[in-house]
């Protein structure tokens, strides 16, 4: 839907909302990245997005309700971790933070009872993610180069990156 709003976006975006997705990615094997946005339940469509990954990045608003949402979810990032001897790697990133408040850093205490890594980005509350995705873009593309949303997202990306030893 967000790829169709801008039919001239040069983000390529396929629907691949099957059980079959891992299988079903060798059509974009030819990316460096490929972004698996998927549902936190514990569905098939997730156990084959699992299947497909190198890295999982979990998203939690900082909400007790997030908590308990993901925890279906991290026992399958868990055992798939387990099942890879560690070659799979994961981590939690809170999203939707409120500027000012404790709660973010509430929940990303809370999730250090997962045993999986918790980001030090945080990614703010802000309409920039709502205002560029109505329009099909990102904040890449709607904001200045200087704005937090930029400064999020980029240190979120160089985080990952330095997760893996890329940087």
């Amino acid at each position: 839907d967000w790829r169709a709003v801008d039919e001239d976006n040069p983000v390529p975006v396929i629907g691949l909302d099957r059980p079959t997705l891992d299988k079903d990615l060798k059509s974009v094997s030819d990316k460096d990245y490929v972004v698996i946005d998927g549902s936190p339940q514990a569905t098939s469509l997730a156990i084959s997005a699992i299947k497909a990954a190198d890295f999982i990045l979990i998203p939690v608003q900082p909400s007790p309700y997030d908590i308990w949402a993901t925890s279906d979810l991290v026992d399958l990032v868990q055992q798939r971790i387990e099942m890879m001897d560690g070659q799979l790697k994961a981590a939690f990133v809170v999203s939707r933070a409120i500027q000012n408040t404790n709660i973010g850093k509430e929940v990303a205490t809370a999730l250090l009872d997962y045993n999986i890594p918790v980001l030090e980005t945080r990614v703010m509350q802000r309409v920039a993610y709502p205002n560029s995705a109505a329009l099909g873009k990102t904040v890449f593309d709607t904001e200045s180069p200087s704005s937090n949303a930029i400064q999020e997202i980029t240190a979120l990306v160089s985080e990952i990156q330095t997760f893996f030893g890329e940087e």
